[in-house]
């Protein structure tokens, strides 16, 4: 295990002002180089039984030597996780259990290389020199429809469905995984979030906030951004600084 690590990161959550219950889940791990975010599927019971299971799986991982290793790792324990919480389903069949499921960003980092590995709508975004980057890309109806059908992003987002994923852990009895590998330069900041937090913001207020010296300070203001709204979702951040 690492004495020292190269990257600072904060980890913050909040049920929001509407839901009395916080189906969101994070893990802040820096010593492995391993951050997550989980949202459970929202409204549906069992959401935060998924989110956090999911969470306590990928902290319970070993640290494989290498990024490749530890890439694998995490992906296999993710399907691992899509099979149990399939498999917990259909035994409650017939009952009012509703769908057990969670989105899923991870990011992962060794050295100067990195992972990000997703599922679902929670994102992951790198600001660096000055710019914003989405890195993941949403697995939702909003997001098919603007690839698919043409659709700008309001006329997607009119859909009555717009929010409804494409991708989740324990939404099939087959998860399927996106991968995408960095270089990772020093200077650079990530920002891991459930979409009760970005969906307020503009990339505006998201690169301002990034843009701030400490991983804490950029929570505060983010939050404090989300909380000064309707804030009708729970939100989930974490912040890594290199």
């Amino acid at each position: 295990m690492r004495n020292a690590v190269p990257w600072r990161s904060a980890a913050r959550t909040d049920p929001g002002k509407v839901r009395s219950r916080n189906e969101d889940a994070f893990l802040e791990c820096p010593q492995q180089g391993l951050w997550v975010v989980a949202d459970g599927m929202g409204g549906h019971a069992g959401g935060d039984i998924a989110s956090q299971l999911v969470v306590a799986n990928l902290a319970a991982l070993p640290l494989y030597p290498g990024l490749v290793e530890r890439s694998k790792a995490v992906r296999q324990c993710l399907r691992w996780t899509n099979r149990r919480l399939s498999q917990e389903l259909a035994v409650n069949a017939g009952r009012d259990s509703g769908i057990m499921g969670s989105t899923v960003v991870a990011l992962l980092l060794e050295g100067n290389r990195g992972a990000c590995i997703w599922a679902g709508d929670s994102r992951c975004y790198l600001w660096r020199g000055r710019r914003l980057y989405q890195l993941s890309r949403d697995h939702s109806l909003q997001q098919r429809l603007i690839e698919q059908q043409n659709m700008n992003i309001d006329q997607a987002r009119a859909h009555p469905a717009a929010r409804a994923l494409t991708r989740a852990v324990g939404a099939g009895q087959e998860l399927m995984l996106e991968v995408l590998e960095l270089d990772v330069h020093p200077g650079d900041t990530f920002l891991l979030c459930s979409d009760g937090l970005y969906q307020d913001l503009s990339g505006e207020a998201l690169g301002d906030a990034l843009s701030l010296a400490s991983p804490r300070l950029v929570l505060e203001r983010l939050f404090e951004s989300v909380l000064q709204g309707t804030a009708g979702d729970n939100l989930t951040a974490v912040v890594i600084c290199l």
